[in-house]
């Protein structure tokens, strides 16, 4: 999976490097295409993925901002000439050249396409100062987030007895300064069904005739979606956010203030779950499947060999992260909307590649997300609906701090 991401990633830098600037509704989007790209390219892991375009996102609007002024909160001096294209150029090079060091040449490219479509003067030196500045303002800012707090996961085990060796991902990503969140406990959830209950049945049974690897009752229709969102990385629902933001008639700046709202609320969205996942420390659907036989409830028979359709991502089962930063997303697009109707939407996934798919409502989306997630074997049904309840929350902090009052 990973070599198959690469190799799509890289391959999508380069196009965009070569065809700069892209056809997109502006330099905002066309710039967030080669962040994700580039993220893609260099394989981080999720959760700091994510960060590196809430950082770059973040830098973005603070950089366009300052120029246009058009929302409460812009800093510095306002420069009175100024390439907005310069800006975000410089901006997104700042951050993704710092924090990717990687994909540098590749950004590096794309930055002296974008700088050779500007005409040479102050306006373009002025523009990119203003972007450099604004990343740099940012990176400091972060820069003691708790993104490299030393990991310290304790397995869980009695003396003497084996355990799987690898250590689960992220253990300690709750401990870092998030955006938005006055803490990273602030929207935990309640505890998982417990586990004589007709609703840990009901999910049992669910996942384990849906989400099989062998001998599942899904569709054709149903493994294409759980093979669709396999993807993990930011990519899948920044190119939802494009699907609105590459509207006629979007204004930069808007487009600028919607990134920068959805990439902090996704950055605080796994802040959120993985307090809740290391909190409750639930079992994923393959080890309650193999020991059905131990949960004290009559209705779950054991399956000795069952094995999920995609490999079980190494983290506790609870609550769904895919379903929170789905819910998150959505409630943003709706609350940028104001009230107007939102386009179709559809994103392209690195895991399925040629395939588009499309939805007429934020509700339907993120209800695909969460069945996608059950056919893949790896959530159970009602950390689908507490993981999209988190994203509504998060989603509407998000709205709040960013569109309330400024339209």
């Amino acid at each position: 999976m990973r070599n198959r991401l690469a190799r799509h990633a890289l391959a999508s830098l380069a196009c965009v490097a070569l065809l700069a600037p892209a056809a997109g509704a502006d330099v905002v989007t066309d710039w967030d295409k080669v962040a994700c790209d580039a993220v893609g390219a260099a394989k981080p892991a999720t959760p700091a993925g994510v960060r590196v375009l809430a950082i770059t996102q973040t830098a973005v609007f603070e950089a366009v901002n300052r120029i246009t002024a058009r929302y409460p909160g812009a800093s510095g001096e306002q420069p009175a000439n100024a390439s907005v294209e310069a800006a975000v150029a410089a901006a997104n090079r700042a951050v993704l050249t710092r924090l990717l060091p990687a994909g540098k040449d590749a950004v590096e490219a794309m930055y002296e396409k974008a700088m050779a479509a500007i005409p040479d003067g102050d306006a373009r030196q002025v523009g990119i100062a203003v972007g450099e500045r604004a990343a740099a303002d940012v990176m400091a800012r972060k820069q003691g987030d708790g993104f490299d707090a030393q990991e310290s996961y304790r397995p869980v085990t009695q003396a003497g007895v084996y355990v799987a060796t690898t250590i689960p991902a992220a253990p300690q990503w709750s401990q870092r300064k998030a955006w938005l969140l006055e803490s990273p406990s602030q929207f935990r959830p309640g505890p998982p069904p417990t586990l004589d209950s007709a609703l840990w049945a009901r999910d049992y049974n669910e996942i384990k005739a849906l989400g099989a690897k062998n001998g599942s009752t899904r569709s054709a229709e149903q493994t294409q979606i759980a093979k669709f969102w396999e993807a993990t990385l930011p990519s899948i629902y920044h190119g939802l956010v494009r699907s609105v933001a590459d509207r006629p008639g979007r204004d930069l700046t808007q487009n600028a203030r919607l990134f920068a709202a959805v990439a902090q609320g996704m950055d605080d969205a796994l802040i959120s779950v993985f307090d809740a996942k290391y909190h409750y420390a639930f079992w994923r659907p393959v080890t309650a499947i193999r020991n059905g036989d131990i949960d004290g409830n009559d209705a779950t028979a054991r399956d000795a060999s069952w094995t999920p359709l995609i490999d079980t991502p190494m983290h506790p089962e609870y609550p769904c992260a895919h379903c929170i930063l789905s819910a998150t997303v959505g409630t943003i697009l709706v609350a940028d909307a104001n009230g107007e109707p939102l386009p179709e939407l559809f994103t392209t996934s690195y895991m399925l590649e040629g395939v588009t798919r499309r939805w007429k409502t934020v509700d339907e989306f993120m209800q695909e997300v969460a069945d996608g997630r059950i056919y893949d074997g790896v959530h159970f049904r009602n950390s689908t609906e507490v993981g999209t309840a988190m994203g509504r929350k998060v989603g509407a902090l998000a709205a709040k701090t960013h569109f309330t009052g400024v339209p």
